[in-house]
């Protein structure tokens, strides 16, 4: 069996040459430099940008404006923790000018790629200033990535997004504070409004049991009580054992959790075996939590302002019963 590095390495490896051509299409016939917007006179181009997950490509939308060209690699429900790049993927970062990546581990694939896709540009690490949650292990030891679920940890990502930005095109700075300032202004209303809506819920019953470790940025802001997950880390792709599973039940059990929840972008079907056996209900489908992805247009999970409000309306809905 070829191992997930290995596959990444021929991925690559065959990539190579498409980054060369797309850096060479870059100069005019003769072999100068092809002409940049200010010499010709046209609109100057927006920034190229790509972004690695979900969340940092809707952030950096959304202080980008129409300033930026966002290409986003992680597709909405795809799980980001065991991802394989693709040829567009390398492609599309050896033509960006940023690169924007939520750090804490979670791209691992990212450095490999950046480096043979001959990128150059400015690689901005959203979690900069983010004070982040210890895990336990080996597995563990970059602390827990799921940063976005603490809309507090946003506005810093934001920032770091804004301030690549201006750095990268100074012409556009006033936009690109503009827009910061609005979506920060955003972040601070669904900040309240998550923890009135918390607030609903009787402190009894705020326990919470997921798919995997995703919520312990939102469960440290919003008070709620951690009973367990079906996939106890950071990383879906951990090993998951009999006995955690029967532990899991009995402390579902022996806590009073009335719900399981589980995640968008993971198979149900533990978490639908373990609700059976503790005899609680399980929160899928539409009601399913988006942990590690946004969803696709037009789902309650669009964007990140969204997401987090379906998550607490979710979580609202079931445990405050």
């Amino acid at each position: 069996m070829v191992s997930r590095k290995g596959r990444l390495a021929a991925v690559i490896a065959g990539t190579g040459l498409l980054a060369l051509t797309a850096a060479c299409g870059q100069s005019d016939a003769a072999g100068q430099p092809a002409p940049t917007a200010g010499a010709t006179g046209q609109a100057e181009q927006p920034l190229r940008v790509v972004a690695t997950t979900t969340q940092v490509a809707d952030f950096a939308r959304n202080i980008g404006g129409d300033r930026v060209q966002v290409t986003q690699i992680l597709k909405p429900n795809v799980d980001p923790h065991d991802y394989e790049p693709s040829p567009a993927d390398i492609q599309a970062i050896s033509q960006a000018e940023v690169v924007v990546k939520n750090g804490v581990g979670l791209e691992k694939w990212l450095d490999q790629t950046i480096s043979s896709a001959g990128f150059d540009g400015t690689l901005v690490d959203t979690s900069k200033g983010v004070k982040i949650r210890q895990g336990e292990g080996e597995e563990e030891a970059d602390g827990d990535p799921h940063i976005w679920h603490d809309p507090r940890n946003a506005k810093i990502m934001s920032g770091n997004i804004a301030h690549a930005f201006e750095a990268a095109d100074p012409a556009d700075k006033a936009k690109y504070e503009a827009n910061l300032r609005a979506y920060d202004g955003k972040l601070d209303t669904l900040d309240a409004e998550i923890a009135e809506k918390i607030d609903s819920i009787p402190a009894a019953q705020r326990k919470l049991v997921t798919n995997h470790d995703a919520f312990g940025y939102y469960i440290d802001r919003y008070h709620l009580t951690f009973v367990g997950s079906i996939i106890p880390s950071f990383d879906t792709s951990a090993e998951l054992s009999g006995k955690q599973i029967s532990d899991l039940v009995a402390r579902i059990r022996d806590t009073g959790t009335t719900a399981v929840f589980s995640e968008s972008s993971l198979p149900p079907k533990t978490a639908e075996a373990i609700g059976k056996q503790a005899g609680v209900k399980v929160e899928a489908g539409e009601d399913s939590l988006y942990g590690d992805t946004l969803g696709p247009a037009g789902s309650a999970g669009a964007t990140y302002l969204q997401m987090e409000e379906h998550n607490t309306d979710t979580l609202v809905d079931a445990l405050g019963q």
